[in-house]
């Protein structure tokens, strides 16, 4: 398997400066933030698109994933969701992944990973939220189809599509092969779930990983490998048996002090542990 690291930790950096320390660092991949301070889709020219793609040639090193979760330039991470009450505002976060899915095929990226629904709101319920998210599903389905890139949806604690089994009834709703999952091991270890058993049961769907520790209360808290409680050895023993060949991406963004000093450190033991 091949590791990257995830620039949503150097928002402090320039993102070809953060290249260039990732690449120093080891890593044989780089997630890019599709957001401000980055490459955010909407304002992104050609000409930012063919430095960032002379930067990753110059340094030997390939785009892991494109992060298309994590949008401040608009609000938050998690505002304008997929499942706004307000229709004009949940358009937003549609155009803005549209563009985002443009942006990944221009940079020669396999796939985006986005935000699974969003935080459903008090007044509605789940199926509205639900029936919303897959209307707006399904018109990025058909721009992934288009453009030839992956949309990955990343199950994630306290918003609408959190468990395993809330994906597969997500994707059973759409029709198109290129919704994928973005497995981020320590979020279903949150949500109660066995993420080294879970590599089976969602490997169908799955073409990246995300990879941070947690502690072990199970608290949405991306710690640095080790420092957890998670069995990451066994996780990646699991994918090393079955013969995954693909990129686990290492996505610590608290850490944004020290970037460049935690990618190292991420480096350092899964060099010690044998994996890397």
């Amino acid at each position: 398997m091949q590791f990257g690291f995830s620039t949503n930790a150097f928002r402090e950096y320039q993102l070809e400066d953060a290249i260039e320390e990732l690449a120093a660092a080891g890593y044989d991949g780089v997630e890019i933030l599709l957001d401000e301070p980055h490459l955010y889709p909407p304002n992104a020219t050609e000409d930012e698109i063919a430095r960032v793609r002379t930067v990753l040639d110059d340094n030997d090193i390939a785009i892991s994933n494109a992060n298309a979760f994590m949008l401040t330039a608009i609000e938050d991470f998690h505002h304008p969701s997929f499942i706004e009450p307000d229709e004009d505002y949940r358009r937003e976060r549609i155009d803005y992944t549209l563009a985002a899915l443009d942006t990944a095929a221009d940079l020669g990226a396999p796939h985006i990973s986005i935000e699974p629904g969003g935080p459903i709101p008090e007044e509605k319920s789940r199926e509205w939220a639900m029936d919303t998210f897959v209307d707006g599903l399904r018109e990025v389905a058909d721009r992934a189809e288009a453009v030839g890139v992956d949309v990955m949806v990343e199950p994630e604690p306290d918003l609408l599509i959190e468990t395993s089994d809330e994906f597969f009834d997500l994707v059973a709703r759409i029709d198109s092969e290129r919704v994928r999952c973005n497995f981020d091991a320590g979020h279903l270890y949150c949500v109660g779930e066995d993420p080294v058993a879970l590599v089976a049961d969602l490997d169908e769907f799955t073409t990246h990983y995300h990879l941070e520790d947690i502690p072990a209360d199970r608290r949405h808290e991306h710690t640095q490998l080790g420092e957890g409680s998670m069995d990451i050895d066994g996780f990646l023993g699991e994918l090393d048996d079955r013969g995954y060949d693909g990129f686990v991406t290492i996505e610590l963004y608290p850490y944004e002090e020290t970037p460049v000093e935690t990618a190292r450190e991420a480096m350092a033991y899964l060099e010690e542990r044998g994996w890397a």
